[in-house]
């Protein structure tokens, strides 16, 4: 018989540091036997998603949905898109949580527990659009490094909190006040507790909106660990970094917050444009703000089978930033025509707006179906890739699905 070969004193050793706790029968491991508690999890089950999500990253979590699992007007859970950039904080008290606002230009620091944050403070519900500054990365070209995101980074839940404004000028601004940065409680990937994973903010003028909350609810329900629970900063229509989750502290800044991932290239695009490839300074980079103009058509399914003489029903989404979808329209031709589609209003500023079309094809065959949006200030989609950014951010190239006429 083969002799047996058992995991040795020290392996057994290391893994139970891993792990935090004594094996207790460790010494009847066989070699090469992989722990159930250090075998990879299920993400779906973890973080409540449809199991067609797509898992670009799990140190730290980053997971896309595909365009059809975004047709709901309100977006669920379960479609969420996920993007950590550290390691999601466990074992956390509501009872305990508190919120401090500190900085060089707050009148007086504070600290408030999540309830006085509830008791104390109106609360305001609305539904609003975050995106990932690199949705859309996965066709740059020459490619950019990070999650290779297609399209999936976006969604738009509803939230309910307090405003960021009533807190902090409960809290009091100096008239030296230029940006907020906020602080959270996830931890940076080294597991060293010095280090922030990612610390980023917003100008004074983003902060002080109506719709710039403090949530602590998502969809009329807790806020999802993976979203935030139990405190979120959401900023609607600016990159999803500027939405911090699991929020402890907020610093009023008398300049622009120069935290983890603010410097740098981190969320910046050249000033001006540059050609694909060329490197660019990081003094020639300019922070990321209102989102560009976009859509997505979520139904049907890219890759559809239609019946000859039977009529194609397309619906999607659209945003733009800051500001309004005024014009939806879609082509069958490869963008050698357009028709113009209605687009609604959309439920509050910040909220993604919903389109829908009726479409008939001449003859059978391959089409692919596009969608452009033109937001208030007359800019439109680029049928392609925009202009190239050494971080593959800001694709608002028009959105295509494939479908076949038989």
């Amino acid at each position: 018989m083969k002799r047996r070969d058992f995991v040795k004193k020290t392996t057994l050793s290391s893994l139970a540091t891993l792990i935090g706790a004594e094996i207790v029968y460790g010494s009847n491991l066989l070699e090469g036997y992989n722990l159930v508690v250090l075998q990879d999890p299920d993400p779906f089950k973890m973080f409540n998603k449809n199991k067609e999500m797509i898992v670009l990253n799990d140190k730290p979590w980053n997971i896309e949905a595909q365009a059809h699992l975004l047709d709901d007007k309100i977006t669920p859970n379960s479609a969420m898109f996920i993007r950590n950039n550290g390691l999601i904080p466990e074992a956390i008290d509501a009872k305990k949580w508190t919120l401090t606002i500190d900085g060089e230009s707050v009148v007086r620091q504070k600290t408030y527990t999540l309830e006085e944050l509830k008791s104390k403070f109106e609360h305001h519900t609305y539904q609003l659009t975050l995106e990932c500054g690199g949705n859309g990365r996965s066709e740059f070209n020459p490619p950019a490094k990070g999650n290779q995101w297609t399209v999936g980074a976006v969604h738009c839940a509803t939230w309910t909190g307090v405003r960021l404004r009533d807190v902090l000028e409960d809290a009091g601004i100096k008239n030296n006040a230029v940006y907020i940065g906020y602080h959270s409680a996830d931890q940076h990937l080294s597991g060293d507790p010095k280090k922030e994973p990612i610390s980023r903010g917003a100008p004074m003028v983003k902060s002080l909106q109506d719709e710039t909350l403090l949530a602590f609810k998502m969809n009329g329900k807790e806020i999802p660990l993976a979203h935030g629970y139990p405190l979120r900063l959401v900023a609607g229509g600016w990159p999803a970094s500027v939405s911090g989750k699991w929020i402890n502290r907020i610093s009023i800044r008398n300049i622009i917050h120069d935290g983890t991932k603010m410097t740098g290239t981190a969320y910046r695009v050249p000033c001006e444009p540059v050609a694909p490839g060329e490197k660019v300074k990081d003094e020639d980079m300019c922070i990321i703000e209102s989102m560009p103009v976009k859509s997505l058509i979520t139904y049907p399914k890219s890759g559809a089978v239609l019946n000859d003489g039977t009529s194609l029903n397309i619906r999607g989404h659209a945003w733009a930033g800051e500001l309004e979808v005024s014009k939806m329209e879609y082509s069958i031709d490869f963008g050698a025509t357009w028709r113009e589609c209605p687009i609604e209003k959309p439920a509050n500023r910040l909220a993604w707006q919903h389109f829908s079309a009726s479409i008939d094809f001449p003859k059978k065959g391959y089409y692919e179906v596009w969608a452009k949006a033109t937001d208030t200030q007359g800019v439109a989609q680029p049928m392609l890739l925009p202009g190239w950014n050494p971080k593959g951010y800001l694709n608002n190239a028009c959105h295509r699905i494939a479908i076949k006429v038989t």
